[in-house]
């Protein structure tokens, strides 16, 4: 009998599956790199049809070769993907661009702006419940409008990276609520539905998908789908989620004060909230279950720029070797990096800053610093980043049961424990750092009735804890200050620059 549980993510640089039993035991896993498309500075994109369902495909072929499983052994499939994304699809499903991805795709920038001319920051935020960000769909909307009018023409729908593959797999335009709440301003939080006022001013009309929890059934295998996959006709399809909210559901984040913080490409923090509490800086979206609310924040370059540091500034390194070494050699440097200070703001900034036009920023070089400060400064400025997210967190009152740390870059601990020492904050990792594509398959389950919501208590299993260093308090606390003042100082310099 069918039992086995499918979930495929697809990352910002890499797809990957895992096939799961109903206790949540992995059998199967697999993963297919993949690359960002970066066709002009500020512009972020994927092909969709290479990396998003070539990828999806790849695996799930890869998984299901018959040595040992095959597509009768899948009960359920879900999926999720990097997102708030944005693909016009034409009457046959086809893409007619690339994918331009999520909030590191900042070319919107002079679309907010008219946005805002239009309709007023403070009725954007009451509406939205959040303030325009590179983040957001309806400046890319328009700007895909204004700059691609043939393009624009031909569209008959405009989708997600996830809603995407729902498509492929189903034949059915789905997407989840927490996804659609970044479709700003055209998705109405408040009653959880499109805004028929603000789809006919951005001339969408019947254009857009339709929604769906995450854990509710989006459809069912096609038989096109099933002949490219593998997978059988009529297999359940959950409607999945954003990559960021699959992966809070793997490792239990899932009840009302509890916090996912992901070391991924970006950052991405999830609180769940049973009520929301929109601020400026923040987004207040939908929560992957009926009911549920999420406080979330992004930033922009984490874990990529750990990679452009890899690729750029340790090509001698060998590839394999490359993060263990600049990990190692990071660690003997003293906290602080002897007086370096990095704003990571690569690709621009999303929360809590939300600046698009922000850059990176290195002070503080003398002759005596090496590759190793360099990287110590790097792991220190994404920390200093994250914790500017949780203080505008704690700021609003937002309360925080439990904090658990997510993604490939928390499957070292070394990464996290800085996190931690900077932001002042106790980081649970979890037995597994299987990521997304393990939500996926809980959420594959749900939408199969194979069992309820707590059933993951099960799956995850005890968590271990990184605690703070209160010796670096001090240190850090300093160090945060100038943080704050390096940005405020140089933000009109690298706007020019720019």
């Amino acid at each position: 009998m069918s039992q086995l549980l499918l979930g495929v993510d697809i990352g910002t640089y890499s797809a990957k599956g895992v096939l799961v039993t109903p206790a949540g035991e992995v059998v199967r896993t697999h993963v297919i790199p993949h690359e960002m498309e970066i066709p002009r500075p500020g512009w972020a994109e994927h092909d969709p049809e290479a990396v998003w369902w070539g990828g999806f495909r790849d695996i799930v072929r890869t998984l299901l070769d018959g040595h040992p499983y095959s597509g009768s052994d899948v009960a359920g499939v879900a999926v999720s993907a990097i997102g708030p994304c944005l693909l016009p699809l034409d009457e046959s499903g086809r893409p007619l661009r690339k994918g331009i991805l999520y909030g590191v795709d900042t070319r919107a920038a002079e679309e907010i702006e008219l946005i805002e001319a239009e309709f007023g920051k403070k009725w954007i935020f009451e509406h939205s419940l959040m303030s325009l960000s590179s983040q957001a769909v309806g400046p890319k909307l328009l700007w895909l409008k204004r700059q691609e009018p043939e393009v624009w023409e031909k569209a008959r729908i405009f989708t997600t990276a996830s809603a995407f593959l729902i498509h492929r797999l189903t034949g059915r335009h789905v997407m989840d609520h927490h996804t659609a709440s970044h479709y700003m301003p055209l998705y109405a939080p408040r009653i959880h539905a499109w805004d028929p006022e603000m789809l006919a001013w951005f001339g969408v009309e019947g254009r857009l998908p339709d929604l769906g929890w995450s854990d509710e059934l989006a459809g069912r295998v096609s038989q096109a789908a099933a002949e490219e996959t593998g997978l059988l006709p009529g297999t359940p399809v959950a409607v999945g989620a954003v990559d960021a909210l699959s992966e809070a559901i793997s490792v239990g984040v899932v009840d009302p004060g509890e916090l996912m913080i992901m070391y991924g490409s970006t950052a991405f923090f999830i609180l769940v909230q049973d009520e929301p509490t929109p601020d400026e800086r923040l987004w207040t979206v939908a929560g992957a279950f009926r009911g549920q609310w999420n406080l979330a924040a992004g930033m922009a370059t984490t874990g990529s720029l750990t990679r452009w540091f890899r690729d750029h500034l340790a090509p001698d390194l060998a590839e394999e070797e490359a993060y263990r070494q600049l990990f190692s050699a990071a660690a003997k440097i003293p906290a602080g990096a002897e007086g370096l200070l990095l704003l990571p703001y690569f690709s621009g900034e999303r929360t809590p800053i939300n600046d698009p036009r922000a850059r990176g920023v290195l002070a503080g070089l003398t002759l005596a610093h090496t590759r190793a400060h360099l990287f110590r400064a790097v792991l220190e400025g994404t920390a200093f980043g994250i914790r500017h997210n949780l203080e505008t967190f704690r700021s609003l009152g937002a309360r925080i049961r439990r904090a658990v740390a997510v993604g490939g870059g928390a499957s070292g601990g070394s990464w996290v424990k800085i996190v931690s020492d900077v932001g002042k904050i106790t980081q649970e990792l979890p037995r597994l750092t299987i990521g997304a594509s393990y939500g996926d398959a809980f959420l594959a389950g749900l939408a199969a009735g194979q069992f309820e919501r707590g059933a993951i208590r099960d799956w995850v299993g005890p968590l271990k804890s990184i605690e703070p260093d209160a010796s670096l308090e001090a240190l850090y606390d300093e160090r945060y200050r100038l943080y704050l003042e390096l940005y405020q100082a140089t933000r009109e310099i690298v706007h020019k620059l720019r």
